[in-house]
């Protein structure tokens, strides 16, 4: 199983929330902080959920988001 995450470039995000929609893990969402357009920009809410499955990348019409993935750890017993 693989962990992800995202990277955002704020100032290319202009939060039209189709990452949010296409997460299949629910794990994004919008950040309350905004960029220096005025744009609330997309973040991880959720970050132990998300797969790096890189949905939320392909639907971005700006190429805001970069998606990382690294094997995840076995969690401890």
């Amino acid at each position: 199983m693989t962990q992800g995450t995202i990277q955002v470039a704020k100032e290319l995000c202009k939060g039209c929330e189709l990452c949010v929609a296409a997460c299949p893990q629910a794990c994004l969402q919008l950040s309350p902080s905004f960029n220096t357009r005025g744009y609330r920009f997309a973040s991880l809410g959720v970050p132990e959920d998300c797969t790096g499955c890189a949905a939320c990348a392909l639907v971005c019409p700006d190429a805001a988001i970069r998606v990382l993935r690294e094997a995840r750890q076995p969690r401890a017993a």
